[in-house]
């Protein structure tokens, strides 16, 4: 295996104790509650986040300072390796544009990679690069195949709530007000850059049957030729939802026999930070084979 180290951040769903079972370094997110500043599994617990957003706190997200990032860099590449660093999406924060422009110091030594991940995504893509490690691959060509990859995957997410859309500004008030009466829960997507609209239900299980068909229509169109090839999994992420996210894992399961359906994760933070708690999603990616 060559000598090269990952790098993503806590957007991933990944812990500091599993990076650390893992070999990968993991920076975690920041964010300002009530003018205060916490980091994600360092000072920010999940519960403690949710408690926070329920308590209705101000709660708003950051993105770390370029000298944490860069700080994680000195240290990996002091022993002469080289770093692919995955950051979240671009389209959805600004911390990714400003990791490469810090990269252009290190004279082709960090390979950032900007392809359009987010959570469980985001997380099968440091998976991938640490396989393609093992596999003798260089810093370059395992962030050329992130690339290439980067729209070969698909998010669903069924929110339990309008309010946090309404607070972030995402939604009008009197769209949420509406929603509300007449107890809409839309179901958003992320394909690729930004969390976007895609439909909208009035139940949990029909929230559920949408997502399940919207991904059954993407591995037997987009993605089919990965399916045959055995180079698709699926995900499932929530936030606070644990019971209903080992149910929807299961049913998933079911659904997709000949597909591994791997985690089922809580949502990044800074995505639930605009959706609140209740949420279900379930995602499918292209995986390193």
């Amino acid at each position: 295996m060559a000598n090269i180290k990952i790098v993503t951040d806590s957007n991933s769903g990944i812990t500091q104790a599993e990076a650390e079972k893992l070999g990968i370094s993991v920076v975690p997110m920041p964010f300002l509650i009530d003018g205060e500043e916490y980091f994600e599994d360092i000072d920010l617990t999940q519960p403690a986040f949710y408690e926070h957003l329920r308590s209705n706190a101000s709660v708003s997200t950051s993105q770390p300072a370029i000298a944490s990032v860069t700080d994680i860099w000195d240290s990996l590449l002091a022993d002469g390796a080289e770093v692919v660093h995955i950051p979240m999406s671009s389209g959805l924060s600004e911390s990714c544009h400003t990791a490469e422009s810090a990269a252009k110091a290190y004279g082709g030594r960090v390979h950032v990679v900007d392809n359009q991940r987010i959570s469980i995504t985001q997380k099968q893509s440091v998976f991938d690069a640490l396989f393609l490690a093992k596999q003798g691959k260089s810093a370059a060509e395992i962030a050329d195949w992130l690339m290439r990859t980067k729209f070969d995957s698909s998010i669903y997410i069924s929110l339990d709530t309008l309010k946090y859309l309404k607070k972030g500004g995402r939604l009008t008030p009197a769209a949420a007000l509406i929603g509300t009466i007449l107890k809409i829960k839309p179901v958003l997507q992320i394909q690729g850059e930004k969390l976007d609209a895609f439909k909208k239900v009035q139940t949990l299980k029909k929230a559920k049957e949408v997502m399940l068909a919207a991904i059954k229509s993407d591995l037997e169109t987009r993605f089919a030729e990965y399916v045959a090839a055995g180079e698709m999994n699926i995900a499932v992420a929530h936030t606070a939802n644990d019971e209903e996210a080992a149910l929807f894992k299961r049913e998933l399961q079911a659904a997709f026999p000949a597909i591994p359906v791997t985690f089922a994760d809580p949502l990044s933070l800074s995505v639930s930070c605009h959706i609140g708690p209740g949420a279900l999603a379930v995602g499918c990616m292209r995986i390193a084979k």
